[in-house]
C-alpha cells in the first residue's frame, strides 16, 4: 500500500498535469511491454510493436523491470519536458553521485548489464547512448500512437476536472479509480510495496498516463517533487488502433471538416486550454494555435476568455456537440 499523507495546504496545492509525460508514457510502456496481462487493453499494441522495436529495448528494459523498483531519475520531475528533447536533456543532466545511488540499488534486485556500470559512472558515450535510445523507442512505438494517447489523456483531463469543479479536491482524489481511496488526510493506494509519501505542504501533481498499468505509481525518492502517476479509462476504439494506427492516423471525419489542426485544437477546448498548453500539445507554434482559434470561435464553436495576460480556450455548446456526433459516429459515445 501506497499511503500518501496530506496536510491543508497540500489540498489547495494539487493539480492535474497538462497532458502526457514522455518519460513517464516512455518508462510505463517499456513496462507495460514486459508484462502479460492486460490484454484486452494491450495486447493488440504489444503484438504490433514487438517486431518493430529498434535495438534500443534492449537497452531501455534492463533499466525498467515490469515489477519492482525503476530509477527515479528516468522521469524527472524539474527541467523543461515540453517536448521530449528537452525532458531527455533534463534526464542526461543528473549528477553523478544520483546515477551512482539509484543504479546501485537497482543492482540490488535485478543483474545488469555490463554497460549499467559505465553509465552510474556518468560516462558521456553511456549517457549519449541511452539519450538515443529513449529517441529511438518513442518515434518506434510510441508516435505512430501519439495522437490517440494524447486524445485519450485530454479526455481524462476533462474529468479530473469535472471531479474538481463538482465536489473539490476531495472529489478529484476519490475520483481516481478502483485502486485509490481517500481517507482523510491519507490517500491510500494499492502498490507492490509498503510506502508512505508525505508532501508536507508542497502538494501532489496527478499525472494521467496512458500505459501506466495496471496500478499508479510514484518516485521511490519521497524527497522529489512529489507526483502519482495514475492510468486511465482506455476507450473501445484503441484495441483497433493499437493493432493499425498505420490506417486509424488517416484524418477522422472532423479532421476532413475543418482541417486536423483545427479539429485537434476544437478537441482541446472540450476540456478548456490555454494557447500555451495547446501549442504544446499539438507542437505547432502560438500564433498558429491563435490563427485557427480564430477561426473556430468566428464559427461559434469555442469561446475566448482572456484573464491576467493569458488566452482560455473552451468549447461552446455547439463545439462539444459536433465533437460527442464525432465520438457517436466512431462508437466512443
Amino acid at each position: 500500500m501506497l499511503r500518501i499523507h496530506f496536510t491543508p495546504e497540500d489540498l489547495t496545492r494539487v493539480r492535474v498535469a497538462p497532458g502526457p509525460d514522455f518519460l513517464w508514457e516512455i518508462t510505463n510502456s517499456v513496462q507495460t511491454l514486459q508484462r502479460t496481462d492486460g490484454e484486452r487493453v494491450f495486447g493488440a499494441w504489444r503484438r504490433w510493436v514487438r517486431p518493430r522495436l529498434p535495438e534500443s529495448r534492449r537497452l531501455l528494459s534492463p533499466l525498467l523491470p515490469p515489477r519492482g523498483y525503476s530509477p527515479d531519475f528516468l522521469t524527472p520531475t524539474s527541467g523543461d519536458r515540453t517536448t521530449l528533447r528537452a525532458a531527455v536533456d533534463t534526464l542526461l543532466g543528473t549528477p553523478r553521485p544520483r546515477l551512482r545511488a539509484e543504479l546501485t540499488r537497482l543492482a540490488g534486485t535485478r543483474r545488469l548489464p555490463g554497460w549499467a556500470a559505465a553509465l552510474a559512472e556518468g560516462d558521456p558515450d553511456a549517457l549519449a547512448r541511452l539519450g538515443k535510445a529513449l529517441h529511438a523507442y518513442q518515434a518506434e512505438a510510441l508516435v505512430p500512437h501519439w495522437r490517440h494517447v494524447r486524445a485519450a489523456l485530454e479526455a481524462d483531463r476533462a474529468l479530473r476536472t469535472r471531479h474538481l469543479m463538482d465536489g473539490g479536491t476531495e472529489a478529484l482524489l476519490a475520483g481516481l479509480g478502483p485502486d485509490v481511496h481517500w481517507r482523510p488526510p491519507v490517500l491510500e493506494v494499492t502498490y507492490p510495496v509498503e510506502q508512505h509519501l508525505r508532501l508536507n505542504g508542497r502538494g501532489l501533481v496527478l499525472q494521467p498516463s496512458f500505459f501506466c498499468w495496471p496500478t499508479p505509481t510514484t518516485l521511490a525518492d519521497g524527497d522529489l517533487p512529489p507526483v502519482l502517476v495514475h492510468p486511465i479509462h482506455h476507450s473501445a476504439d484503441w484495441a483497433d488502433a493499437a493493432g493499425a494506427p498505420e490506417r486509424a492516423a488517416g484524418p477522422r471525419p472532423l479532421g476532413r471538416l475543418l482541417g486536423q489542426t483545427r479539429a485537434d485544437l476544437l478537441r482541446a477546448t472540450r476540456a478548456g486550454c490555454s494557447t500555451v498548453e495547446a501549442a504544446r500539445m499539438l507542437q505547432v507554434t502560438h500564433p498558429a494555435v491563435s490563427q485557427h482559434m480564430n477561426v473556430l470561435r468566428a464559427a461559434g464553436l469555442t469561446t475566448t476568455v482572456r484573464t491576467a495576460g493569458r488566452a482560455f480556450h473552451v468549447a461552446t455548446a455547439e463545439g462539444r456537440a459536433l465533437l460527442a456526433a464525432e465520438d457517436r459516429r466512431a462508437g466512443r459515445g
